[in-house]
């Protein structure tokens, strides 16, 4: 039992490198997508993309290292795991990115983004102007460690919701050998 739960940390670590990897470059589209909108598409089109290669991981798990056949609590957390690897992977570059790069692009492009929705729709109401101005004000209050955090736990709470659906998909009983089957294995 022990020996297959290193087995399943070393595939997770090992996958959720490989998903990890793939978020940091699918991050670095994110600030750039600020100024190009094609790039920004394409952030969110690999978003999406997300669930399925932890579908694809999740099954290459289960047919390599299973033997073909995985339960869905197994599946559950094997893909949970494989997520929060990821996700401290990329924790690390999303940190890395406010703390030394960013020095308030981000926010500034929002509020940009917000200045010209007043500018064009003069007719939105003064308390939504408001509210939109005092969250933007409480983001630049944010910590870069602080905004890392906030990205690391909406991405395991996100995943993690993933996660069951993947495992569902993911699950499946091993093959059964007959009486007759038997008989041929041996001989």
């Amino acid at each position: 039992m022990i020996e297959n739960r290193a087995y399943m940390q070393k595939f997770a670590m090992h996958f959720g490198t490989y998903m990890g990897v793939f978020w940091i470059l699918k991050f670095i589209l994110f600030p750039l997508g600020f100024s190009i909108p094609f790039l920004m598409i394409l952030f969110f089109c690999l978003t999406l993309a997300v669930p399925f290669m932890g579908y694809f991981y999740a099954k290459s798990y289960r047919d390599k290292v299973c033997g073909g056949g995985i339960g869905f609590g197994h599946a559950c957390i094997f893909t949970i795991l494989m997520y929060v690897f990821a996700s401290l992977l990329a924790s690390v570059a999303h940190f890395v990115y406010f703390q030394f790069i960013d020095n308030g692009f981000v926010i500034d492009a929002y509020t940009n983004m917000v200045n010209q929705v007043f500018e064009l729709n003069p007719a939105v109401a003064e308390s939504e102007k408001e509210v939109l101005t005092n969250a933007l004000s409480e983001l630049r209050l944010m910590t870069p460690i602080s905004i890392t955090l906030q990205l690391l736990s909406s991405d395991i709470l996100f995943c993690s919701l993933i996660a069951i659906p993947t495992a569902l998909f993911v699950m499946k009983r091993k093959k059964q050998l007959t009486t007759e089957e038997d008989a041929s294995t041996m001989n």
